[in-house]
């Protein structure tokens, strides 16, 4: 054990000493992270062996994704997004259904021998984007802010859209009582599942808000306690929401909207610790994912399981993005960019865990699938990212000055 943190503790100092360095050039803190932790494992050095069950790792990826998910919405420019709530209001709701849709159908052409549910919930799966993983577009002022803001927004929620479409096609794949449901009341329990997070969001941080507002004026919130007071209020939202049946993903997300538009004049200096700590956490989760998965899943790797990634995230993605995006203003280079940039991370980490134990007969090629994707994804959404944003920076700077 004492081994095994050393090593993560060391890589972890090492890449905080040189991550400016890296983030300027085509590699980012995911690639990094994801091969040192393959490299150093048992693949390929063994001296980083984790004895690590689903259950940890769920764990792990669960509370990462918490605090991204707040912190993000927290720091959001919600002016912005009201401006340009259209667009990813669109990948939402147009985008989102038919990158679900499009993927099974691409599933039941490459992925012949699963079964209708096993390729629906790799569909369902591959479908949310990450936040943390786009991070170097998100927070890179040469992006135009609207295109920032629709991909921060659209990866904050179509996560914890996908909770209910996964629990349910889970449901059917393991014969719970799900079976026989009717669309009437499937589309019910997706709605409350969404609703109660939506609740859970706006409630508890709101109370949350004026605490710490109390807190601040009595002279009680202590120096270097506002970023533990956001990490604890990230997770009370997560856990309250999984509690009542809703889904914690969208309750992080909520909460950090509703702390953002409640205006806390300390929330800027309250997030900065809460923030460093999430990015820390996404990396380790990255590090755990290359060292004690990635390996374990190498032989289910076959052609048509990296035909259905590479398909993942090109057409299954790029297609409904732009046509979601017919008849808006926005150019055809940028729905290309916005179609481009889903990258698949933490989200689908999670959802692949959750359904280890659900018995599926085909667990080893749908669990390959999905770090097949999520592997591909963070090296080529990692390699362009940077690239890609400096060879539009100057069409963008001069549609800005125009």
């Amino acid at each position: 054990m004492y081994q095994n943190a050393a090593i993560i503790a060391v890589f972890a100092f090492v890449y905080a000493c040189v991550a400016a360095r890296v983030e300027r050039s085509t590699l980012s803190g995911p690639i990094v992270f994801a091969a040192g932790g393959f490299l150093l494992g048992p693949a390929v050095l063994g001296v980083l062996n984790l004895d690590i069950e689903a259950e940890q790792l769920r764990v792990l990826a669960e509370a990462t994704l918490a605090i991204v998910l707040f912190t993000d919405a927290a720091s959001a420019d919600l002016a912005m997004i009201r401006r340009s709530a259209g667009l990813p209001t669109r990948l939402l709701l147009v985008g989102l259904p038919l990158t679900i849709v499009l993927g099974f159908l691409a599933g039941m052409a490459l992925l012949p021998g699963l079964g209708i549910v096993e390729i629906a919930l790799i569909a369902a799966i591959l479908a949310p984007t990450d936040a943390a993983l786009g991070k170097p577009v998100v927070i890179n002022p040469s992006v135009p802010e609207e295109l920032r803001e629709t991909l921060n927004l659209e990866s904050g929620l179509n996560d914890g859209i996908c909770v209910p479409i996964v629990l349910l096609l889970l449901g059917f794949a393991v014969g719970t009582d799900t079976d026989g449901l009717d669309a009437r009341t499937v589309l019910i329990l997706v709605i409350e599942e969404i609703g109660i997070g939506l609740a859970v969001g706006v409630i508890v941080t709101a109370a949350a808000s004026f605490a710490l507002r109390l807190a601040v004026r009595l002279g009680w919130l202590a120096p270097g306690w506002g970023g533990i007071a956001m990490i604890a209020l990230a997770f009370a939202c997560f856990a309250l929401a999984q509690v009542l049946g809703g889904s914690g993903f969208i309750a992080c997300f909520t909460g950090g909207l509703a702390l953002n538009a409640l205006r806390h004049p300390h929330r800027h200096a309250l997030l900065r610790g809460a923030e460093a700590t999430g990015d820390a956490f996404s990396l380790i989760t990255w590090i755990v994912f290359g060292a004690g998965v990635l390996w374990q899943i190498a032989e289910w790797i076959t052609l048509p399981v990296i035909a259905y990634s590479i398909l993942s995230l090109t057409v299954v993605r790029m297609l409904p993005v732009l046509l979601s995006l017919l008849g808006t203003h926005v150019p055809v280079a940028d729905r290309v960019f916005l179609g481009w940039f889903g990258p698949r991370g933490l989200a689908s980490i999670v959802f692949g865990i959750m359904i280890l134990d659900a018995g599926l007969p085909h667990i080893g090629t749908v669990e390959a699938t999905i770090a097949c994707t999520i592997v591909l994804s963070v090296l080529a959404h990692g390699l362009s990212a940077n690239p890609m944003v400096r060879g539009l920076s100057a069409r963008w700077r001069v549609v800005a000055d125009g």
